[in-house]
């Protein structure tokens, strides 16, 4: 119970973390929905409902949600409520909700919620002398699948402490990828501010984890390295070439995390709409056809790119925290 508390905590914390990432830069990324509200009025209702699918409409945050009904698009826009910016010198962040962060923030509810029943059914079957069935014993197998098969192997010994975190990075992800996927849904890791602010914190577990495995000594050494039996005359070139390096090594992990999980959500949901856009470009029945049956079996994939996505942003900030620890 312990460590379903632990799990609240941590996915309570990403969701604050990357919801105040999707939140701030709402001002920037609500032009989109303007400049359509602009276009809408200056053509005319009929382009957008019959020649087009407003792609960046439905993958660019904005101050509203989606939800069904009985309209001709059998979906409503729902505002959400403006708060007044926080003024920090001459510095205005506007933290009001956004549809992306109103996802996460759900994301982390179905997680909490999710390990709490999970555990209660495990903990019931276990004291009447039975394996956990059902949901409860997947989510059994997935976790120890991710913690004896992904997190223990690669964080290497004493890894154990890394394990509750890792394990709400992967279902975090996992639940946002896959409420992407969900009729009237958003992805919010396909918010690059999302994607990013996920990155920074691995970044900070990556580093912060080598500071106290290493020492201060070791850590600098991940910085200022030195290849063992280099002649001293060679110390300062080496230095200044390998430093930058060093440094561009670890800025671009995070980078890399961030931008893979930000791409693979983005291109998926714009390639789909992109061929159902097809049907009302064409109005063909054929052409209509052909785009809707591709466009299931690239839903299907997505399906196995959510899981796919969450389980390499794991897999690799496991690794990073192996390689930081045992450095050099």
């Amino acid at each position: 119970m312990n460590r379903v508390m632990r799990s609240w905590v941590l996915a309570g914390g990403l969701a604050v973390l990357a919801t105040g990432a999707a939140a701030a830069p709402a001002r920037a990324q609500e032009a989109p929905h303007v400049e359509r509200q602009a276009f809408r009025s200056a053509q005319g209702e009929h382009v957008q409902s019959e020649r087009e699918v407003d792609i960046m409409g439905h993958l660019a945050n904005a101050h509203y949600v989606e939800v069904p009904c009985f309209s001709r698009r059998l979906a409503c826009e729902v505002e959400l409520p403006h708060w007044r910016p926080i003024e920090i010198g001459g510095l205005h962040i506007d933290l009001s909700p956004t549809k992306h962060a109103v996802y996460l923030v759900l994301a982390a509810i179905i997680v909490g919620l999710t390990f709490t029943l999970s555990a209660r059914a495990i903990a019931k079957a276990h004291r009447e002398g039975r394996p956990p069935r059902g949901f409860a014993g997947a989510m059994e197998a997935t976790t120890l699948y991710i913690r004896q098969e992904v997190i223990l192997p690669n964080v290497g010994h004493h890894g154990e402490g890394y394990v509750p975190y890792l394990l709400t990075v992967f279902f975090f992800i996992l639940v946002c990828n896959l409420l992407g996927l969900v009729p009237w849904g958003a992805t919010a890791t396909g918010n690059i501010a999302v994607t990013g602010a996920l990155a920074l914190l691995a970044f900070l577990v990556i580093e912060i984890s080598g500071m106290r495995t290493l020492g201060f000594k070791g850590y600098m050494g991940t910085i200022f390295f030195l290849p063992p039996g280099l002649p001293t005359v060679m110390k300062p070139l080496i230095l200044l070439i390998m430093t930058p390096i060093e440094l561009i090594g670890k800025l671009a992990k995070p980078f890399a995390l961030a931008v893979r999980l930000f791409a693979n959500m983005t291109a998926g949901h714009a390639l789909v709409l992109a061929l159902i856009g097809l049907t009302f470009t064409f109005h063909s029945y054929v052409v209509g056809g052909a785009s809707s049956v591709m466009a299931t079996f690239i839903m299907l994939l997505e399906i196995f790119v959510a899981f796919l996505q969450a389980y390499v942003f794991t897999l690799l900030t496991a690794v990073f925290i192996g390689l930081m620890r045992e450095a050099h």
